[in-house]
């Protein structure tokens, strides 16, 4: 009989899910609201919302098979607890609450899925590791046993496999690239501190430099007749495109901060490759040139020329599914 899992992306927005088979093939997916449920005592009934609709989703196939696992990719994930731990955007105490402690924002959400399919194997790690770990069984590293994934998106996630396999740490929470420190006492950053590198390398960061850009420039630019509240970092690819002096110079500067990043960081790892993962990345040589010259201009010279920096071979509507249902075909695997 078939093998199918299920694959589970939790997005501040929305929540995705599908039925994927061990070749990355989808054969149902469904869509539910997140936003929907924004307060701590939301959690319960998101849950059973997220359970029905998984069941129909699962019901709805003509033909039989056999249900393998649920893998989760979800903020805030720990994976060896099964656990979602104060998520920045997720299931907030409510404005009156009388004692909003953060300790308790702590849900147990494997535990909660597994029991709503008669405790069938359930595994949930971020976002980025599920993209990483997608990236492994399905996109272009596979084979690889060292590589490192960067995810652009609103923030910069990024997960590492080191020996063919992901690293957790001690807490399940290693990893976090982009909250290393890259410029002191730098743009302030949702994590509290300042000069993280995800402030720079991502959606939000490269919109900031474009802004920093017109401010000193005096270079004509159609990017200077866009409001604040109406940019986004795709109206910057698309004038980087044409030629437009503020928008090539931003992406020059995100490839630098980037580069010298992942220069450091490979001398850590020694990774075979690096891949470039989320809608930042789809700027293609826009990021990717800068990005390797200024990796390779900082890299310490036993690992010049050796790292190779590539696209993800996930990227595409369905990838973040794809991701976390390779948590369990990685799992079956091992």
């Amino acid at each position: 009989m078939k093998k199918l899992v299920i694959g589970v992306d939790i997005g501040g927005i929305n929540t995705a899910f599908g039925l994927v088979d061990e070749n990355g093939d989808l054969y149902a997916e469904s869509v539910i609201s997140t936003k929907k449920y924004p307060y701590f005592d939301d959690y319960k009934a998101y849950v059973a919302d997220l359970c029905d609709a998984m069941h129909a989703m699962a019901d709805s196939l003509s033909f039989d098979y056999e249900l393998a696992g649920i893998g989760i990719g979800a903020p805030n994930a720990n994976y060896h607890k099964g656990t979602i731990e104060t998520p920045a955007n997720l299931w907030k105490f409510r404005e009156d609450e009388p004692n909003p402690d953060e300790s308790r924002r702590i849900f147990l959400l494997v535990e909660d899925i597994a029991r709503c399919f008669g405790g069938v194997k359930t595994l949930m790690t971020n976002d980025a590791n599920a993209a990483t770990i997608g990236e492994m069984v399905y996109g272009n590293a596979k084979g690889m046993r060292d590589f490192i994934m960067v995810t652009l998106g609103t923030g910069l996630g990024s997960g590492f496999v080191a020996n063919g396999e992901m690293i957790y740490g001690s807490d399940g929470f290693a990893g976090e690239f982009g909250h290393i420190i890259v410029e002191r006492n730098g743009r302030q950053c949702g994590c509290g501190r300042r000069g993280c590198l995800e402030t720079y390398v991502s959606a939000t960061g490269i919109k900031r430099t474009a802004f920093e850009l017109m401010a000193t420039m005096t270079a004509p630019s159609k990017l200077r007749d866009i409001a604040f509240a109406d940019f986004d970092a795709s109206m910057i690819s698309a004038a980087a495109a044409q030629g437009d002096p503020v928008a090539l110079e931003a992406f020059r500067v995100t490839g630098e901060m980037l580069g010298r990043a992942l220069a450091d960081i490979v001398a850590i790892t020694s990774p075979e490759a690096i891949f470039l993962f989320g809608g930042l990345s789809k700027a293609g040589k826009l990021l990717f040139e800068p990005t390797q010259w200024y990796m390779e201009e900082n890299m310490l010279s036993m690992f010049k020329n050796k790292v190779k920096l590539l696209p993800s071979g996930i990227q595409g509507k369905n990838a973040a599914i794809l991701g976390s249902s390779a948590l369990i075909w990685q799992s079956m695997q091992q």
